[in-house]
């Protein structure tokens, strides 16, 4: 007899999975200069895995993690972008920029035992 996966351990382990993945999201952009600013904010039934600057410019980033890279990288879909604009136009109406500040959507596609693969300006930001 074979027995189903109990739900909350699923999510639970999704969860450790989904964190670590941004850790090491966030690690490769440090590496790559830039700042973290915030880590999953929500807001407006969305949500921003990571929030970084580096110069002028100000990232929110969506961190996937799937099997493969190429996984990963297919699996931000419409619904996915619009609950990051959302809450990305929420992000700044409590966090103001300069109006010299470039605002980007940035992916960073997580795999195991493979390093992060950042995709700068991976989609449009809805509404800005």
């Amino acid at each position: 007899m074979s027995r189903l996966p109990d739900p909350v351990a699923r999510r639970r382990a999704t969860h450790g999975r989904g964190l670590s993945a941004e850790a090491w999201a966030l690690l490769a952009l440090m590496l790559k200069g830039y700042r973290p600013l915030g880590r999953r904010f929500t807001a407006s039934g969305g949500e921003i895995d990571l929030i970084v600057r580096r110069g002028r410019t100000v990232a929110f980033v969506e961190v996937k993690a799937r099997a493969t890279l190429d996984a990963a990288a297919i699996a931000i879909d419409a619904r996915k972008r619009a609950r990051l604009s959302r809450a990305a136009r929420a992000w700044l109406t409590r966090h103001p920029q300069p109006a010299h500040a470039t605002l980007r959507a940035d992916a960073v596609f997580v795999a195991p035992r493979r390093w992060p693969r950042h995709l700068p300006n991976a989609f449009e930001i809805e509404g800005l």
